[in-house]
């Protein structure tokens, strides 16, 4: 299955770290646009100098670890695409050019299911995509979750509980279920 993650489940650290460990481990291909890469890193200069380093080292490692992750397209399907929210319209392009199966987002209301139908394609928030992993594949979700609580841990210098940390991080089903 090949996911188009938009800049709203990308840019929340840990839920991103839960997303591409879960890809990583061979859950599905993520996808994402140039475009959808420079939201991220225009949203992470209200962290800052360190923020905006960070997301651009961390970009950089996604982009080496998912070499043919970034989806191109040409003017013309971006053109001929409407959503509710015109300023969305190029992650659905990224979708169609990428030949994504699903649309990974927190926006829903700007991803109206019939039209992305037209389009071959679904959409899903972060929460139930990685809790249906789990339910397929309980181990596996257990093992990412335990690395991203380490790095949670590790780099926060707080003992976080993994229900805590996946609340926090907008996940609350896959935070119950990996409790």
């Amino acid at each position: 299955m090949k996911a188009l993650l938009d800049t709203c489940v990308i840019y929340p650290t840990v839920m991103r770290q839960m997303l591409l460990g879960a890809a990583r481990a061979g859950a599905f291909t993520p996808l994402w646009s140039a475009r959808i890469i420079e939201e991220w890193q225009r949203a992470a200069i209200k962290l800052g100098a360190d923020g905006i380093a960070q997301a651009g080292a961390e970009a950089a490692l996604m982009g080496a670890g998912w070499p043919g992750a970034e989806v191109t397209w040409p003017p013309s399907l971006e053109a001929r695409l409407w959503l509710p929210d015109p300023a969305d319209t190029h992650v659905l392009a990224a979708a169609i050019a990428g030949s994504a199966d699903i649309i990974v987002t927190l926006n829903a209301k700007d991803f109206p299911r019939q039209i992305l139908a037209e389009e071959g394609l679904s959409r899903t928030d972060p929460d139930a995509l990685l809790h249906g992993i789990w339910q397929a594949s309980p181990e596996t979700m257990q093992q990412v979750g335990a690395k991203v609580l380490g790095e949670a841990r590790r780099l926060s210098g707080d003992d976080w509980t993994m229900r805590a940390l996946l609340k926090k991080a907008r996940l609350p089903r896959l935070a119950k279920a990996l409790s």
